[in-house]
């Protein structure tokens, strides 16, 4: 695109946009490729090891700081965003107002976005090529050392919230990100004012104080983080505070104000398999070969087996001591892994106790 004018450019990239409405992207915008303070940021997070087991965060860490290292060629980012808010049959706050109940992340209930969202950056690609020639292009989808939320947020596609996700002042935060990083000389968007003011909502309900510190997660005392992300046993001491989630935390999200009219996301994410009203003691009840067929298609999937019993586990831990789930936690001892008994029995422990603490009462 040599000596191509203002106008010629500004043109090409008012067609992008409208290409990206059409393939049901809910916003596109433009940056440089580059991150500012970003980069610093992220350094100084992981030098408090505040990443956890999250070890590919620092191997990969100059890439994510600077895109050209990543491509060379890379000029401009565009970054888009799909909604994925969709309303189910069991709200957020019922299913983690009944400790019976399984809570799972809202993005997970239905579709995993990677591959659908994959297609749509392609494709937005290939009428980019076919406007204007050929263009060296990359398309990342969570699938590379990426900093999207930075980047998002230098396209004007939203800013970074508290809770360290970004928000759209008319959509929230409940969506997806991708990116085209590009050698096409678009004009930039403006990056999105942060609008949180002195709100502090999210801090004051995460369960584990994960967000003490505005703008910045620990992901050590992460919800999310602990039943997804950590591969290994979960601290006894956060256990109890995980509640009934086994895949993910919305908690700050739940209570952003910006949240209170969501955009409405693709019926490819509405729930699948009720999973948004499961009760823990069916979920844990599955063998590994209906967590393979239920969760096919889905983020949950990339859990495994193991984590999904551990997680369960934990959860039931959490409920109430009723003989039917002793009875599931007990005969479940010994079937599935080392790590799984543990947990385990560190419910049994709880209800245990649950139950003790109970019949005193009812004897005074």
């Amino acid at each position: 695109m040599d000596c191509v004018s203002d106008a010629a450019l500004a043109d090409h990239k008012r067609d992008i946009q409208l290409w990206s409405r059409e393939l049901g992207f809910d916003a596109i915008g433009v940056s440089e490729a580059e991150l500012g303070e970003a980069g610093p940021a992220l350094q100084r997070w992981l030098g408090r090891g505040w990443h956890g087991e999250m070890n590919f965060m620092a191997r990969h860490a100059d890439e994510r700081t600077d895109p050209q290292l990543l491509v060379p060629s890379v000029f401009r980012i565009i970054s888009v965003r799909l909604n994925y808010w969709r309303e189910t049959a069991c709200s957020a706050d019922t299913v983690l107002g009944n400790p019976r109940k399984a809570y799972i992340a809202r993005y997970a209930l239905g579709r995993d976005y990677h591959r659908p969202m994959r297609r749509k950056l392609q494709r937005l690609a290939d009428l980019i090529t076919e406007s204007i020639g050929s263009f060296a292009y990359r398309a990342f989808v969570d699938s590379a050392p990426v900093m999207e939320k930075p980047l998002g947020q230098k396209a004007g596609i939203g800013w970074m919230g508290k809770h360290t996700n970004l928000i759209h002042p008319v959509d929230g935060s409940w969506f997806f990100l991708g990116e085209l990083y590009t050698d096409l000389p678009l004009p930039v968007d403006q990056p999105h004012v942060d609008h949180c003011g002195s709100c502090t909502r999210c801090a004051e309900e995460c369960p584990t104080n994960a967000l003490d510190t505005p703008y910045q997660l620990d992901a050590r005392l992460c919800i999310a983080y602990l039943t997804i992300e950590h591969k290994s046993s979960i601290p006894e001491a956060l256990r109890p505070m995980i509640g009934n989630r086994i895949f993910g935390c919305d908690d700050c999200q739940l209570v952003c104000p910006w949240n209170k009219f969501p955009g409405r996301g693709d019926a490819i994410f509405s729930a699948r398999h009720e999973l948004d009203d499961r009760s823990l003691l069916e979920l844990f009840t599955w063998s590994p070969a209906q967590f393979e067929e239920y969760t096919r298609g889905s983020a949950i999937r990339r859990l495994g087996y193991e984590r999904w019993m551990r997680n369960l586990a934990v959860a039931l831990g959490n409920g109430p001591a009723d003989e039917a789930v002793i009875a599931t936690l007990r005969a479940r001892l010994g079937v599935v892994s080392g790590m799984v008994d543990e947990h385990i029995r560190w419910a049994l422990g709880r209800l245990a106790r649950k139950d003790a603490s109970a019949s005193s009462g009812d004897r005074s």
